[in-house]
């Protein structure tokens, strides 16, 4: 069900300090109440965002550094999550410009176990998820001062106390030979934490906190280490058991198309629409092709003028990707039909077997839906190539040396190469690719965090001044209202599971359609 305004407010302050006493939370308890769809599907991409900017950044700056904090600072109050400590939630008679603080804690919690039944299914996602919301965890947690560090302990039952100033002057000199970065100026003014040693092994091992009668002596900046250890253990026991119950609940057709695409879901432009279509002409493709393309459609056009063929996977990637930078159905057609005649396929026979797909993809056959371009979350984790295809990511399915290989011949760098090798190394396929965008096209940071290939074509082409830079893009949020339910009558709660069977099947293809060509 769905608690409307003046219900909501009573809801919250009386659940406030149950459920969501801090603004920060290890996600022990799973949210109880009813959401509509619309709902669910908001909390869950806004959360995705949020944690794709927290790779992204992580990988481009050092993850404690301003620049690092501020960047993230912008995200989390563009969506609306909980970071800093803000006025009580018991408060209401003060106005609100926005979402209230309880509102934002909600929102933290549920996204957070929405995104744990998507990314609970393999071992790879499972990774992934822990790695982005530990990084998450230590930027919010560094951010409390020291007062909410101690009721956070408390909260959540981590019974780890500050010394008292007396036994701090006592282990002055102590404290300052084993701690790592702290000096006798610096030890008045920070807290020091008192904590069995069993559970801070990582700081012993690596001789970082001063050891005495079984218990260590942590400085204030390093208390995070513990915390941080203690929270990947409960996520990934949880992320484990969910995965068990997994079949359960993707036995409901209202979420199970949701959850299916989320884990690769892209939730930026989808390239659809063109407003100035045409603009590309044939004749400029092969020059474009090596001055502006991503390397996955590089290597794709590459293929197919070397052996005027691409398998379905590549005919799609690449088909795609050219109706996203401008070609019309006209120009595709001619384009596909010239050079497959220069292999096995004469005219008829392309004009039987291919040029229906091509009308397809353009949403003038079958179903008529207008596919979108892949997404690089799409290319890297949906359809891997096998033997004998050009489709996908190099990045992600090519053998480093080929990869290697691929690069030396386009005349990267050496020192360039082993950047990329180095992040490709480390999984970050997308961040690799940017590296590349980077080298070939001669500067030191892009201005841009690279999502999608038809991104990558409109940067260059924007870079260059070329006949692409002027293209526009329609844009579809996640928020179109095509995705949201009608509004409910004032006698119905507008929970999904009291919608119309029609109502909701039609909400769930919707769903289903926002992600599965994005």
């Amino acid at each position: 069900m769905q608690f409307y305004s003046r219900r909501k407010k009573l809801i919250g302050n009386s659940q406030t300090e149950q459920l969501y006493g801090h603004c920060l939370q290890f996600y022990g308890q799973p949210p109880i109440e009813n959401i509509s769809l619309s709902e669910f599907e908001t909390f869950a991409v806004d959360r995705l965002k949020l944690l794709k900017t927290v790779e992204n950044l992580g990988v481009s700056y050092v993850k404690t550094s301003e620049l690092y904090t501020k960047k993230l600072d912008a995200d989390f109050s563009n969506l609306n999550f909980p970071y800093k400590i803000e006025a009580s939630t018991k408060d209401d008679r003060k106005p609100q410009t926005g979402p209230s603080e309880y509102e934002k804690r909600r929102k933290d919690h549920i996204s957070h176990f929405i995104l744990r039944l998507a990314y609970c299914q393999t071992e790879d996602l499972r990774r992934w998820f822990i790695q982005q919301e530990i990084d998450l965890f230590r930027y919010r947690f560094n951010d409390l001062p020291s007062k909410n560090i101690q009721d956070f302990l408390q909260y959540n039952n981590l019974h780890y106390h500050t010394i008292s100033i007396d036994e701090k002057k006592n282990l002055m000199d102590k404290l300052i030979t084993s701690s790592f970065a702290v000096s006798g100026s610096t030890v008045e003014g920070q807290d020091f934490y008192k904590v069995p040693f069993q559970d801070a092994l990582d700081l012993v091992r690596t001789r970082k906190v001063y050891l005495n009668g079984g218990y260590v002596y942590i400085p204030h900046q390093d208390i995070v280490t513990i915390v941080l250890n203690d929270f990947r253990t409960r996520l990934s026991k949880a992320l484990a058991l969910t995965a068990r119950s997994l079949p359960a609940v993707q036995s409901d057709e209202r979420l199970q198309p949701l959850l299916n695409h989320l884990s690769h879901a892209y939730v930026g432009q989808d390239y659809s629409i063109q407003k100035s279509i045409g603009k590309i002409s044939l004749e400029q493709i092969d020059p474009l092709s090596a001055k502006s393309y991503p390397l996955c459609m590089r290597q794709l056009h590459r293929g197919l003028r070397d052996s005027h063929h691409l398998r379905h996977g590549g005919r799609m990637q690449y088909g795609l990707f050219l109706k996203g930078i401008g070609l019309t159905l006209d120009q595709a057609l001619q384009f596909w039909r010239s050079e497959f005649v220069k292999g096995k396929v004469d005219a008829d026979k392309f004009d039987k077997a291919y040029a229906y797909s091509i009308r397809h993809m353009f949403g003038k056959e079958g179903k008529r839906t207008d596919y979108t371009p892949y997404s690089c979350m799409k290319v890297i984790l949906s359809n891997p190539p096998s033997q004998g295809d050009q489709h996908g990511c190099p990045f992600r399915h090519s053998d480093p040396e080929l990869l290697k290989q691929k690069l030396q011949s386009y005349k990267v760098s050496p020192s360039g190469i082993s950047q990329i090798l180095e992040l490709v190394k480390g999984m970050h396929y997308q961040l690799a690719c940017q590296k590349y965008f980077e080298l070939t096209h001669s500067i030191e940071d892009s201005w841009f965090s690279l999502n999608h290939p038809n991104q990558y074509f409109m940067e260059s082409q924007k870079l260059l001044g070329g006949p692409g830079a002027g293209v526009k893009v329609e844009v579809k949020r996640e928020d179109n209202p095509a995705t949201k339910p009608p509004n409910p009558s004032p006698h119905q709660t507008p929970g999904p599971g009291n919608l119309p069977q029609e109502v909701a099947a039609e909400i769930t293809e919707d769903l289903d359609s926002f992600f599965q060509d994005a």
